[in-house]
């Protein structure tokens, strides 16, 4: 099987809605198809918009499996419920799936004889910016104007865009895409190894992976739809194949024959090739990490996809790569029938209760934390954490805590992330002191996606730890950062500082932030640093936040003892 093949297996098994528009059909005319640049704007704005706010049933179904998981712990069933009543509340179409809405990314397949007339990237890109800008969701992207200066664009710009040119299909020509939004938490878990064929044996390939799953840890929102390329013909191609596995486009990807398969047979089937018994081998290895959907458990993967490519007899490319709980891929076809989008589910209650089981209970259990929102069966179990008290009493609560353990914390909470840690360490390299909120509160990494009209806040989750790893010095022995709220694992140095200075490190659920914004937020002002955008500093109030506690100020730490376990 060739790449359109494959991918034709996809776009064929796909439900897909018609998309009313404004722009003048396609028409097809002397064995062309004429597509006027409006369309590509439309399908470009509707699939993001589209795929921040919904998700596919077959991402809906594998988090409901999680719920019925004779081996999933306790922590993985609260991460599955979790999202799924995040996709409840998204589907609302006012708050998305994750504050990281993505980089916008399209790959399409344009047939010979589609015609255009206009610079298709850019009015793809235009759709995308449309999209990013009336929708409530984040701008993420930063331009530059100098190698170390950078500015928020503002409108989520630039777009990634690869287009593929193919010979005409049957029964005509059309122009096929796949849509991708991608986070930069899962993004940055995209993995690349130059191996050479000694990884090429049993026993050092599980060995291989054993280590680079145990690496993925939880930063990225699990649970993850898992990818493994071995080979390619470049790094690049590797790394294009890998993109493709993660949305399900390659799942139709012919599997190797079972016992092995002569030269002939395998040039038959093509250079694309599934390894069934590999997929397995690696779910298992998931499975067995301990480190579960985040907090500890197996359910750190969904699903797996391990693909084979031909390399170079001097190369073996090797990559690794996530889908994380935000799942969002969307197809979409112009032919000469008009224009079509994937269905995405856009009532997942209905669909939840059409699986019944603990599916169903999760519905049942958010409609009644609606319907009595104050109730102490509503909201989330854990121990109560003010925040509105003095750091020394709050670090004396949480030194009583057991590494693990289930909070809800109440109060006051600065907002905080990467640019905003840059601006304090310039202010010390400066001879400055640091702003005295630094002092008073903790803080959680994040950055909100744009405030929908009468809501406090935008969604908001985590982003991941480990990138303010390098303050812990500078920062926590001058009384700041002595609590922090993120996702993911964190450097030995940040732990070690924690029992150097009597810090403590939260963990709360990556992915789940539509309903973290609405149920969980009351109140947001902007602090500092209004310029840097979704950046800027603020001071959120929030009520009964759910947050694990991961390090301590005795330097234990979950993760470490998930994997001793």
């Amino acid at each position: 099987m060739n790449i359109r093949e494959i991918t034709g297996a996809a776009f064929a098994s796909a439900k897909f809605d018609n998309l009313e528009t404004d722009a003048p059909r396609p028409e097809a005319r002397g064995g062309r198809l004429f597509i006027d640049p409006a369309l590509l704007r439309a399908v470009s704005e509707e699939a993001f918009r589209r795929s921040a706010f919904r998700l596919r049933r077959t991402h809906l179904a594998a988090l409901a499996r999680i719920l019925e998981e004779p081996g999933a712990s306790e922590n993985d069933r609260a991460v599955a419920e979790t999202l799924l009543r995040n996709a409840l509340v998204a589907s609302e179409g006012k708050l998305p799936l994750c504050q990281d809405t993505g980089t916008a990314t399209v790959v399409a397949w344009k047939d010979e004889s589609v015609a255009t007339g206009a610079g298709d990237a850019e009015e793809l890109a235009e759709g995308a910016r449309r999209a990013y800008t009336r929708n409530n969701l984040r701008s993420s992207l930063l331009g530059v104007s100098g190698i170390f200066e950078e500015f928020d664009t503002g409108d989520n710009l630039p777009m990634q865009v690869h287009i593929e040119a193919e010979s005409d299909g049957e029964p005509g020509p059309s122009y096929r895409f796949i849509f991708i939004a991608k986070g930069g938490g899962s993004a940055n878990k995209t993995s690349f190894f130059q191996m050479t064929k000694a990884l090429l044996e049993e026993k050092t390939l599980e060995a291989f992976l054993k280590e680079k799953i145990a690496a993925l840890g939880t930063a990225a929102c699990p649970p993850y739809r898992l990818a493994l390329v071995i080979g390619g013909t470049s790094p690049e191609e590797n790394l294009r194949i890998l993109k493709l596995a993660t949305t399900e486009l390659l799942d139709a990807a012919p599997p190797f024959v079972s016992g092995g398969e002569d030269q002939a047979r395998a040039r038959e089937r093509g250079w694309i090739r599934r390894d069934n018994e590999w997929e397995e081998r690696l779910m298992e290895i998931a499975r067995t990490s301990g480190i579960g959907a985040q907090f500890g458990g197996s359910a750190l993967a969904l699903d797996a996809r391990v693909l084979r490519l031909p390399r170079h007899a001097a190369s073996c490319p090797v990559s690794l790569g996530v889908s994380c709980s935000a799942h969002r891929n969307v197809l979409a076809v112009i032919d000469a029938d008009g224009v079509r989008i994937e269905r995405l589910e856009a009532d997942p209650a209905a669909y939840l209760r059409f699986l019944g089981g603990g599916a169903e209970r999760v519905v049942l259990r958010a409609e009644e934390a609606a319907s009595a929102p104050k109730s102490p069966t509503a909201r989330p179990s854990g121990t109560r954490i003010p925040l509105d008290r003095p750091m020394a009493q709050l670090s004396a609560d949480l030194s009583s805590r057991k590494i693990g353990d289930r909070l809800l914390l109440t109060g006051p909470l600065l907002l905080a992330r990467d640019a905003a840690h840059l601006k304090w360490h310039a202010l010390l390299a400066a001879g400055n002191p640091l702003p005295e909120y630094l002092l008073r509160y903790a803080i959680f990494y994040a950055g909100p996606a744009a405030t929908p009209p009468g809501m406090v806040i935008g969604s908001l989750g985590p982003t991941t730890a480990q990138r303010m790893d390098g303050y812990a010095e500078e920062l926590m022995s001058r009384g700041a950062s002595l609590v922090t709220l993120a996702k993911g694992n964190r450097a030995p140095s940040w732990t070690d500082a924690c029992k150097k200075y009597g810090g403590f490190y939260l963990g709360t659920i990556g992915g789940a932030a539509a309903i973290l914004a609405r149920d969980s937020v009351i109140s947001n002002e902007i602090v500092d640093y209004p310029e840097l955008g979704m950046e800027a500093v603020r001071l959120i109030q929030v009520v009964d936040l759910p947050a694990f506690l991961i390090v301590d100020d005795k330097g234990k730490e979950l993760y470490s003892m998930l994997r001793r376990t």
